[in-house]
């Protein structure tokens, strides 16, 4: 039987996220079915999926081979517990996955979105520490600017304020690095921006304020997303590990968004030459088929906690749905077709092309800024008058209302599409895009 999608005649009960729930019900923006690079909406438009629903469709919605995969497992094994048990095809997914991740993070530890693993990642740290005999290490170094998800442990590390402010005191000891946005330097470059490395030496004064000894870790996305496409300055990452490494202080990459072949590489830390202590992915790690996140650590650091009788837990942490066996069918099959269909290698052929694409709208009414990396770009509007953020969320309504999907910060367009977007597809978004800021106020 076909699933019929309704349309709901109640909203109330849902309380939506990351959204402003008043206006929405108001004129609700209603998407009932996807395949490949679009939605359709409630009143059956075909909408343009400009921003891989929420960075995260790597290879267009629908796919048989996973959709497939999530019915077989459906099936034959609708839950396995992770705790004292587990399922054959955790061990396949993290064996694939440890091949994609830089030597030596071959250590899977498998969680249910990105907000989990982040703070999966700073447990680890922290109780890595207490391992060795250095359990004076407790601090973590954030940044300002910086998304790491929305658990306590996310949010004291991450560096958006409305994310923080209304949420009390949240973790002691933790500090920021400041964020690598130079509009006054770096405004309109393509790529990595020529300044800002210098930025990363600010770390050394923080810890050196803190006493090297008892800071634990420092975590940054490697291109910071949810803030607003902020790619890092040539060298800044570099700058990062060696001051790290100086003072034994762990690296946490966040690759929430960039894992799985965003910037053309299977993750950031490729395309950077820089290797992180622990990273933690989610989103393209299933193509949000099913919700799925993890953490990826140095060999070392696994062996470290492998000590002690063999019959006592090694490390007191997990959940429930850890490896829960429709997300690992899931991530299977989308990692066998990110590697049969060459994706990664098709953002990277198609990068100069978009770049330039995301960068011919720098003429557009109110733009002051576009950034691009990968299959990642941002146009950046200047703020309406007494009413910051309204012209990007005007700009995202309109946008859906001309048949695309695109992602708004405040007032920065995100565009992030899936692997699969054609080049009439790139063109045909950047039209859209277009009309909407010449529509827009």
């Amino acid at each position: 039987m076909t699933y019929q999608p309704s349309v709901p005649n109640d909203l109330d009960a849902f309380w939506l996220p990351f959204t402003p729930n008043r206006q929405f019900k108001k004129e609700p923006r209603l998407v009932v079915s996807a395949k490949d690079m679009h939605y359709t909406s409630a009143d059956g438009r075909r909408i343009l999926d400009g921003s891989a629903g929420l960075w995260c469709v790597n290879a267009g919605h629908a796919r048989e081979r996973i959709v497939d995969a999530i019915k077989r497992s459906a099936e034959t094994l609708d839950f396995a517990p992770s705790f004292m048990y587990a399922n054959p095809m955790a061990f396949e997914l993290a064996t694939k996955i440890a091949e994609l991740t830089p030597d030596p993070l071959n250590r899977i530890f498998f969680t249910n979105s990105g907000s989990e693993a982040v703070d999966t990642a700073l447990k680890i740290a922290l109780a890595y520490h207490r391992a060795r005999g250095e359990g004076q290490r407790t601090r973590l170094i954030g940044r300002e600017r910086g998304y790491h998800g929305v658990g306590f442990g996310g949010i004291s590390v991450g560096g958006i304020v409305k994310n923080r402010n209304v949420f009390g005191s949240l973790l002691t000891g933790v500090d920021h690095l400041p964020h690598t946005h130079l509009p006054a330097k770096n405004a309109f470059t393509k790529g990595e921006p020529e300044h800002g490395a210098e930025l990363a030496d600010e770390l050394e004064r923080i810890v050196q304020l803190h006493d090297p000894s008892t800071v634990a870790a420092v975590i940054v996305e490697p291109m910071a997303g949810s803030t607003g496409v902020l790619v890092p300055p040539k060298g800044y990452l570099k700058r990062l590990r060696e001051i790290c490494d100086a003072h034994g202080i762990l690296l946490i990459f966040d690759e929430v968004i960039t894992g799985f072949g965003r910037l053309g590489t299977a993750f950031a830390a490729q395309r950077f030459g820089v290797t992180p202590d622990l990273m933690t992915m989610a989103k393209g790690l299933t193509n949000a088929a099913v919700p799925m996140g993890a953490v990826a650590a140095r060999d070392d650091i696994y062996e470290t906690f492998m000590t002690g009788p063999e019959h006592v837990i090694e490390l007191f942490h997990g959940y429930t749905y850890s490896a829960h066996p429709m997300a690992c069918a899931a991530g299977i099959a989308a990692l066998d077709l990110y590697k049969e269909e060459k994706l990664f290698d098709r953002v990277a052929g198609l990068e100069d092309y978009w770049q330039e694409a995301v960068h011919g709208l720098a003429d557009a009414p109110n733009v002051i800024d576009i950034r691009n990396i990968g299959l990642v770009g941002a146009i950046e509007l200047k703020a309406k008058e007494g009413a910051p953020g309204k012209r990007g969320f005007d700009a995202m309504v309109r946008a859906f209302e001309k048949g695309a999907m695109i992602r708004v910060t405040a007032d920065i367009i995100a565009l992030s599409p899936p692997f699969i977007i054609s080049k009439d597809q790139i063109d045909e978004l950047m039209a859209t895009v277009r009309e909407v800021l010449e529509d827009v106020e």
